[in-house]
């Protein structure tokens, strides 16, 4: 079976330990490093192709995109269960299977959520810039004991945080759905009884919300003025939730003072031109949340498996059943 494996920008797939089955039974994989918007090119690639590797939602396989597709592809492999980004309906139209299951570990994007909250307290990556300059200090970090923790949704990403402000002193401060609440009072963190106050008392607000149509674009420009100068955003979940240009507005007002961003609207960022970049109080990443050998390793189990069990005649994880009867 020839495979496409698509944005696969470290090239790491084929190294990782649960894609070995896939080489020893003899299946070719055919891997993309880049991001290919164009549907007809990239149509073009998946040219002979039995079955399509998708990480995340990197890639949209919108009913344009699908109706354009070779006749040879037959499977879509998803990593992880949300696939809001591809057209199963327009998939089982054409007889593709869609297959889609395991989900990542909450650790790695909490982790990479401190590791962009210290850095942009502290000024870490100006301090070593300057250092390396010939330059010694030339910043006063801000401390984070003693100092209010936002956590806007406290799933299992928003409570790994949460429990690590707490480690570090600071009082945890919870919105969301009634879940979230519930949560926060079982945990002993602070619930805050509005959105106002969420963003008014927080030192440190960091968003854990899932993107569904009901929060998009739901934290507006006049949420984030209620932020106080002195305070900072931190957005490892995705950009969509926040309007239009409403961080880089807020930005310019001085509410809040600064801002870690790991994820923008449109993926990959590649000219060096959002609007964030251009902006001195704002630490931007690029979507390094779950991009860790651990988590690509669980992921892509799942992926190997269900590619597999298609190659054996045997599909599993199928969202859409249904299409094999098609067929």
């Amino acid at each position: 079976m020839l495979i496409a494996v698509l944005d696969d920008y470290q090239d790491a797939f084929r190294a990782l330990a649960c894609v070995q089955p896939l080489l020893l039974q003899g299946h070719t994989l055919r891997v993309f490093a880049d991001t290919e918007k164009d549907f007809d090119r990239l149509a073009a690639r998946l040219a002979g192709c039995q079955a399509v590797v998708l990480t995340q939602q990197r890639s949209a396989f919108p009913r344009a995109l699908i109706e354009r597709l070779p006749a040879s592809v037959r499977l879509l492999a998803q990593t992880g269960r949300s696939t809001q980004h591809i057209d199963v309906e327009a998939c089982t139209q054409r007889g593709i299977a869609v297959a889609a299951a395991g989900q990542g570990s909450p650790h790695a994007p909490a982790e990479l959520t401190w590791a962009l909250i210290l850095a942009s307290l502290r000024h870490v990556p100006y301090e070593a810039t300057r250092l390396a300059q010939g330059h010694w200090q030339s910043t006063l970090g801000t401390g984070l004991h003693g100092k209010t923790l936002g956590v806007y949704a406290l799933g299992k990403i928003g409570r790994c945080v949460a429990q690590v402000g707490a480690a570090f002193g600071m009082r945890v401060l919870c919105f969301g759905r009634q879940a979230s609440l519930q949560s926060a009072q079982a945990l002993g963190y602070q619930v805050a009884h509005s959105r106002q106050q969420l963003f008014a008392e927080s030192d440190v607000l960091t968003l854990h919300l899932p993107l569904q149509p009901e929060t998009r674009g739901s934290i507006t420009e006049a949420d984030l003025l209620q932020m106080k100068p002195t305070a900072l955003l931190c957005n490892t979940s995705r950009a969509a939730l926040l309007a239009p240009g409403a961080l880089v507005a807020a930005l310019a007002q001085g509410r809040p003072g600064s801002a870690a961003v790991d994820v923008f609207e449109e993926e990959p960022v590649l000219d060096g031109q959002h609007p964030l970049l251009k902006l001195p109080n704002v630490l931007c990443t690029p979507h390094l949340g779950y991009v860790e050998r651990g988590t690509y390793e669980r992921y892509y189990t799942t992926v190997v498996d269900s590619l597999l069990a298609f190659a054996a005649g045997q599909p599993q994880s199928l969202i859409n059943p249904e299409v094999l009867q098609a067929r």
